[in-house]
C-alpha cells in the first residue's frame, strides 16, 4: 500500500494568505474614508439622509443588494438579524420598477426599509462592481470596513463592534 501523502506545514498559512489576498483584490474598488452623501426616499415614501442612522450614536450598516442575486437572498437573514441591534440602510440595485421591488419585498418578507437604485448611481459612488456589498459606517460617517460577497451575521457583528470602538 502506498503511504498517504500529507499536506506540508505551509499549506494552511498559504491558503489563508491567498484567501485574504483574493478578498482584498475583489474589494479594491470599494471606497474608503467619508461615506458619500446619500439622500433618498424609501419605497414606503420616507425621506432619508445619510446622517439619520447615526443619531443613535452607533455604527450603521449600509447594505447593497439586488432582487436577482441568489447570494443576496442567502444573506438577507443575516442583515435582518443585524437590523434588530444596529441601524441598517438597504439599497436595492437595479431590481426593477418600484412596484416590482415592492412585490419582491413582500414575497421575501423583507422588513427593512428599501431605497431603490434603478440606474446604479448610488452604487457607483461607493465603487461597487457587484452585490451583495456591505459598508460599515461609524458615528462620524467614516467607512470603517467594506466587503463584497457573502458575509455572516457574526462577521458583520464583529465589524460593527470594531467600528464602535474606533468611533
Amino acid at each position: 500500500m502506498k503511504p498517504r501523502r500529507t499536506l506540508g506545514w505551509w499549506f494552511w498559512p498559504l491558503l489563508i494568505v491567498v484567501f485574504f489576498a483574493a478578498q482584498g483584490w475583489k474589494d479594491r474598488t470599494l471606497i474608503e474614508g467619508q461615506a458619500p452623501p446619500l439622500t433618498s426616499r424609501s419605497l414606503d415614501g420616507a425621506a432619508f439622509e445619510w446622517g439619520d442612522p447615526h443619531r443613535a450614536g452607533r455604527p450603521a450598516l449600509l447594505y447593497f443588494w439586488a432582487s436577482w442575486c441568489p447570494i443576496c437572498r442567502a444573506m438577507q437573514g443575516n442583515v435582518e438579524a443585524i437590523a434588530r441591534d444596529y441601524p441598517v440602510v438597504s439599497v436595492a440595485l437595479q431590481s426593477g420598477s418600484d412596484q416590482e421591488l415592492r412585490d419582491y419585498i413582500r414575497q421575501q418578507s423583507f422588513t427593512l426599509p428599501v431605497h431603490a437604485d434603478p440606474d446604479g448611481a448610488i452604487a457607483a459612488r461607493y465603487g461597487l462592481k457587484g452585490v451583495p456589498a456591505v459598508f460599515i459606517v461609524d458615528t462620524h460617517g467614516t467607512i470603517r470596513d467594506a466587503v463584497s460577497g457573502y458575509a455572516t451575521e457574526w462577521g458583520l457583528r464583529l465589524r460593527l463592534w470594531l467600528a464602535g470602538l474606533a468611533s
